[in-house]
């Protein structure tokens, strides 16, 4: 049995990482057609901000703050959940990080938090609310172009999304008898926080050659997660140069792939 889609009229959503960037993209353009939403990030006044600017729609707002890199954190989320009776029917796992430079130097507390996030808290927060999820369900998870490829002095950050990435596939066909909807999103480079809560503060940046023809906006990344939501697609690169690239990425072979990475690193 295959997935219909998820509806997205009357969802009652929760948002991870819901306090800037993608997350607060997806906030609002749930918000004239939700019924609720539960934003969740660290920071309570950027989740105010966020949900001041929702006021307009006829949607409730709920802003639950805590750190997903914790247990503490998303045991919080589940408690917050059973206090105010809500019942969402979809859960976007948006939160994530990143780490710019090579591993050996990395922190070792940032390379821990970095998999807290980006793999165990979408992990355990999905097994946490599927039986929560009322039906239709959607299960949304932010994956990354990193994840079709391995990334020198972004090591952990792309292996992390390619685990995103598979894990949803597979959750796409387990899920779909039990009408739950699962899609993952796989942008490329996309204008937000994210850069700079990734690079290291005595650190460089990243090779940013070449991501001009990858770039595109929040809002298309977001229309077009939650299009392919809403018609069962498992994964999608939002972007002609994206959805491009990530076939080039996955249909090179490894050989080749590994000469162009050491050329690419070569140069930085």
């Amino acid at each position: 049995m295959m997935a219909n889609g998820f509806p997205l009229k009357n969802c009652r959503a929760v948002i991870t990482g819901a306090s800037s960037g993608l997350g607060a993209e997806f906030a609002r353009q749930l918000a004239p057609q939700a019924q609720s939403l539960v934003l969740v990030a660290r920071r309570a006044d950027a989740l105010e901000a966020v949900k001041n600017e929702l006021q307009a729609f006829p949607v409730q707002v709920f802003c639950c703050v805590a750190d997903l890199a914790t247990d503490v954190g998303r045991n919080a989320v589940l408690a917050f959940l059973d206090a105010k009776g809500l019942k969402p029917n979809l859960l976007i796992n948006n939160a994530g990080m990143g780490d710019y430079g090579d591993f050996a130097s990395s922190s070792a507390e940032k390379t821990r938090t970095q998999i807290e996030l980006n793999i165990t808290a979408l992990t355990m927060l999905t097994h946490a609310l599927l039986p929560r999820l009322e039906r239709p369900g959607g299960v949304l998870n932010v994956s990354s172009l990193a994840s079709t490829l391995p990334m020198p002095d972004l090591a952990v950050y792309a292996a992390s999304k390619a685990y995103v990435t598979s894990f949803s596939e597979a959750l796409a066909v387990e899920l779909a008898p039990q009408n739950i909807t699962v899609t993952c999103v796989c942008p490329g480079p996309t204008p937000t926080n994210f850069s700079q809560n990734a690079k290291r503060a005595v650190g460089t940046d990243t090779n940013r050659e070449g991501q001009s023809l990858l770039r595109i906006p929040p809002t298309q990344v977001v229309r077009r997660a939650l299009g392919a939501l809403q018609q069962a697609e498992a994964c999608v690169f939002p972007g002609a140069g994206v959805a491009i690239a990530s076939r080039v990425f996955r249909l090179l072979p490894r050989g080749l792939l590994r000469v162009l990475l050491r050329w690419r690193h070569g140069k930085e």
